[in-house]
Parts: structure tokens; sequence; C-alpha cells
């Protein structure tokens, strides 16, 4: 039954409220996916170096077929990942941390490690997460394929990937 404020004479309509015990407090959410992006490691020498960074996973939702799974992922692979979902998906795909093609010219011409500057990986690995977070939390996304070969597969077999959906387990 709702309620009327008499103390201020308003007609406010305040739904009475349940108490919430203890233990309801401290239980995991009913629906949760929490992904993380860290651990960056540089791999190769001269112009066949590259970054990929640990991609982590955590969730409940029956659509994922893995419930907690670790991968590591390049850029390239997130910018597949993007390319993908907005050949298949209906949704808005947020765009990408920038190439830094400045950073990418020759050694010679700058005075820094370019795009395997430690403050460049971090401020790369911030927006990765943040982009990666925009996407799978997007509940038409969590139901492309892509998206589950991204965050589940140890590696992404781009010859013999078929897009589409895929169904709850």
């Amino acid at each position: 039954m709702a309620a009327i404020d008499t103390e201020n004479r308003r007609g406010i309509l305040r739904l009475p409220t349940r108490p919430i015990s203890l233990e309801d407090r401290y239980d995991p959410p009913a629906n949760f996916l929490e992904i993380d992006v860290g651990n960056p490691e540089t791999h190769g020498f001269g112009n066949k170096r590259y970054t990929d960074y640990e991609i982590r996973m955590k969730t409940n939702l029956p659509v994922f077929r893995l419930k907690e799974c670790s991968v590591r992922r390049r850029y390239s692979d997130f910018e597949w990942l993007r390319k993908e979902l907005e050949r298949d998906s209906k949704i808005v795909v947020p765009a990408l941390p920038g190439k830094a093609w400045k950073r990418q010219m020759p050694g010679f011409l700058r005075r820094d490690d370019g795009i395997f500057e430690d403050d460049f990986i971090e401020e790369r690995r911030k927006g990765l997460e943040q982009f990666i977070n925009k996407v799978a939390g997007h509940p038409l996304a969590q139901n492309e394929r892509s998206l589950h070969v991204f965050l589940q597969d140890t590696t992404i077999d781009y010859s013999s990937y078929v897009p589409g959906k895929v169904r709850n387990s």
C-alpha cells in the first residue's frame, strides 16, 4: 500500500519496501559479466614486435559456455571483433582507441619507444577495456558468435570462423 508524505503535505506515493537480509546484500548479483584487460606483454624484435593483453572474463550469464576464462589478444584481434560486430549485429559499435600512427614511425625519427612505451601501452589497455566492456555489456552483442570466439577461444581461427548467433547453453 502506498503512503502519503504528510510531513511536507505533498502527494508523494511511496511503495513499501521489504527488508533485505544480510545474506542477500552480499550475494553475487543475479546476472553479471566482468571483463578485465590487463597484463600486457610485448613479444618479438624489430618490426615484428607486438603487444598483447590478457582478457579475463567471469560471468554467470547462460549465453556464455565458459563461466570463467582467460585469453590473450592483440590490438588487431580487437579490430577484427569490431569489424565483425559492425557487419553482423544491429548495434552501434563503439570506437577503438586510436592506432597512433606517429608512434609507429621508424625509431630513428622518434626519441621514444613509440607504441611500446609503458605509458602508451597503459593508455591503450584502458581504452581496450572500456571498448570490450561496452560491447559485451550490450544484450544483442552477447549473442554474437564473434564476441564468444574473442572472449573464450584460446586462438581465433580467422580462416574457419563462421559469423552467426549463439544460443543459450
